[in-house]
Parts: structure tokens; C-alpha cells; sequence
């Protein structure tokens, strides 16, 4: 049996919602779609403001330039983090300061950021690994102490909560992905969340290759000009319509994929309680969205056995991060591997393991009696 990584959700309304698209002749940015999708998540989650662009990379670049970075500028983000989050920030001419993990849940480190701050700190930038929210209370609080904005890079969490309230409402910014690794998908896609209400006319600027075409569309001008840097920050009503059919369907998705984690959760427990292995702390949050499942070995060397043990009876699993201060760019940057040691020795030990909604109800057992095989292999008998 043959177990990949991943599997995007898909039912045949994506098709249906896509044909209606093209054949309205609308195909571009912001229209009938578009309009549902901000609607759905409005109602569903409280989410106001939501701007619909090609990738959640887009949504990091517009929320970067829409802060106001500008060279000098110093925007603290977690290395255990996709390129993306500081590409966004590098190409403002800002620079990326790298700050540690907490091993716990993989998200920045609070401490570790209050420690990072200088005068030139302009934003923080903290992600939502794995669908786990980091710790807002404490990041808005050290932004308000100090002025800084907050952007959050929640890629990986939509559909979590964070002390009743949607991830993504929080800070001044908050970024989505709908890749077709996520639990929502449309194949390329994202959301800029913008909470800022005196940011709102701005962004829509930035969207819209830095003209103020949206007054025009709105009625409020009857020309458009060039007022503003920005670029296609647009996301093609087609894909609107797949993304639609997808958050039509996030309770079963979220359902199923909750299957899984319950599964895995269940699984791993004995093994991290005589130290084999580190799972997130999963329960003590209200709402998870089951984005993806983590284990930390012991050592690098066991993690190695259990992917290669995995592959070889087709379950296909998958190594983390590159820490990006020790990558060749973080290094052009001026980083070397021994910055962050925390980061580059946790980051070495953790395998994600396969999760999709259809996992639930086909390969599952599969999935976990190949686990524990290849586990007996390394520990022995000792579950």
C-alpha cells in the first residue's frame, strides 16, 4: 500500500464553481467568488478584511510593503520557518533577525524576542506552525511595549483558535496559504487579513499594481491612477470558486483530519512518555485545525531510521524546516548554524507524518501498524 504525504480534499463542486467562473467571462481578481470566499469567512470565523491573493508568499510580500518596511528596518521572525516569511521581509531591504523555538510548539520564542529588540525593530513576525497558534498574548504584548507592528504568518492555521478567537484575527496582519498542501486548497492561493482599519484603503492599492482603481470600482472616482507602489496582488475568480467549494466543506475536512490526529495522538503517547519521542502539547488548546502532525526523536539518527523504515514500506513522511539562518542564504546574511543552537538541534530530530483527510478513512491502519513496525525496529518491543 502506498501512503503519500499529502492528498488535497476534493469534491466535484470545485469543478462546478470553477466552469461557472470562466464561463461568467469575470476571470480576474475580486469578483462573484471572491466575494463569497470573504463572505464565508466573515461569517464563519469573524474574519473581516480579507484580501484574496495568488499564494500565502503574496499575502507575506503585501503585508510586508503595506507595514511600511524600508532598508534598515528589522523585522524579528523564527528561523524554523518557510522562505517565504523572509523573502517578504529582504525584499523591502528590511533585515530578517532570527529569534529561537520554543520546543514545545515549534513557534517563536517570546523571551528570545524580547532579547532581540533594538532601536531599528520595526515588526514582529511570528508564524503558526504546524495549525498550532503561537503565543499572541505574549507577542502583542511585547509589540504594544515597544510600537512595533505585528504580522502574523499563519499559513498553516486556518480554522484554529487562539483563546476563543480565529487565528488570523489577531495582530495588525495576518497571512494565509491555500497550497495544495493545506487543509483548504485551491491549488495556489492566499488571504492577506488586514486588522487595521486606516490600513484598509492602502492595501487595496497595493492590490491593484498601486493604482486607486478599487475608488473607481467602488464609485468614489470615475479615473484611476497610479498612486502607490503594489503589484497583481490578485487571485483569479476561477480559483475563488475552487477555494469556495473547499471552505463549503472545512467542518468535514476538519473532521476527518481530526481523525487522524486523534489516531496519531493516541499512538504516539506511550512512546513520549518514556522519552522516545516529543509530541506538540495538542490538548491544551481550544481548536486546532489538525494541519499536521510532529514527533521530535530522541536523536537524528532514529529519525533517519524511521523515515527510511517508513519509505521502504511506502509511507512517505517528512522532515521539517531548514532552519533558515543556517541555510546558504541566512549565511549570506551573516548567520552561522551555531546562532540559534536550539533551533538547528530540534530542527534536525522532528518528521511530520502523512495527514489528509481521505487518511481517515483509507490507510490509516496501514499508516500505524507500518509506525509501529519500523519503531520495534529501533527501540525494540518497548510501547
Amino acid at each position: 500500500m502506498n501512503i503519500p504525504f499529502n492528498i488535497p480534499y476534493a469534491t466535484e463542486q470545485e469543478i462546478r464553481y470553477a466552469t461557472q467562473a470562466l464561463k461568467s467571462g469575470r476571470l480576474c481578481g475580486n469578483n462573484q467568488f471572491a466575494k463569497r470566499v470573504q463572505a464565508h469567512l466573515a461569517e464563519k470565523h469573524g474574519l473581516q478584511n480579507a484580501f484574496l491573493v495568488p499564494s500565502g508568499t503574496a499575502a507575506l510580500e503585501m503585508g510586508a510593503w503595506l507595514a511600511g518596511l524600508q532598508p534598515g528596518d528589522e523585522v524579528i521572525l523564527p528561523s524554523y520557518t518557510f522562505s517565504s516569511t523572509a523573502n517578504a521581509v529582504v525584499l523591502t531591504g528590511a533585515k530578517p533577525v532570527f529569534c529561537e523555538i520554543d520546543p514545545k510548539t515549534m513557534n517563536a520564542d517570546p523571551e528570545h524576542i524580547r532579547e532581540l529588540i533594538t532601536p531599528k525593530t520595526r515588526m514582529l513576525l511570528p508564524i503558526d506552525y504546524a495549525g498550532i497558534p503561537c503565543d499572541m498574548e505574549s507577542i502583542v504584548s511585547i509589540a504594544q511595549e515597544h510600537g512595533l507592528i505585528v504580522m502574523v504568518d499563519a499559513a498553516q492555521s486556518y480554522g484554529s483558535r487562539y483563546q476563543g478567537k480565529a487565528c488570523g484575527s489577531l495582530g495588525d496582519l495576518a497571512t494565509f496559504s491555500f497550497h495544495e498542501t493545506k487543509n483548504i486548497s485551491c491549488g495556489e492561493g492566499g488571504a492577506l487579513m488586514v486588522n487595521r482599519e486606516d490600513w484598509l484603503q492602502r492595501a487595496s492599492f497595493l492590490q491593484e499594481k498601486g493604482t486607486d482603481r478599487s475608488l473607481v470600482l467602488y464609485g468614489q472616482k470615475t479615473k484611476y491612477h497610479w498612486v502607490d507602489i503594489g503589484s497583481s496582488y490578485l487571485l483569479s475568480d476561477i480559483l475563488a470558486g475552487v477555494l469556495l467549494a473547499q471552505l463549503e466543506c472545512e467542518d468535514r475536512i476538519l473532521e476527518l483530519r481530526g481523525k487522524v490526529t486523534a489516531a496519531y495522538l493516541e499512538f504516539w503517547k506511550p512512546y513520549a512518555e518514556k522519552g522516545m519521542v516529543q509530541i506538540a502539547p495538542y490538548g491544551q488548546y481550544e481548536k486546532l485545525n489538525s494541519h499536521a502532525f510532529w514527533v521530535v526523536f530522541d536523536s537524528e539518527t532514529n529519525k533517519e531510521k524511521f523515515l527510511l523504515g517508513l519509505k521502504e514500506r511506502g509511507v512517505y513522511a517528512y522532515i521539517g524546516y531548514m532552519p533558515l539562518h543556517s541555510a546558504p542564504m541566512g549565511q549570506k546574511l551573516g548567520y552561522k548554524p551555531q546562532d540559534l543552537p536550539r533551533t538547528q538541534e530540534i530542527a534536525a530530530r522532528i518528521v511530520r507524518l502523512p495527514l489528509y483527510a481521505e487518511l481517515a478513512n483509507d490507510g490509516l491502519d496501514y499508516a500505524l501498524g507500518s509506525m509501529e513496525l519500523v519503531l520495534e525496529t529501533i527501540y525494540g518491543d518497548k510501547r
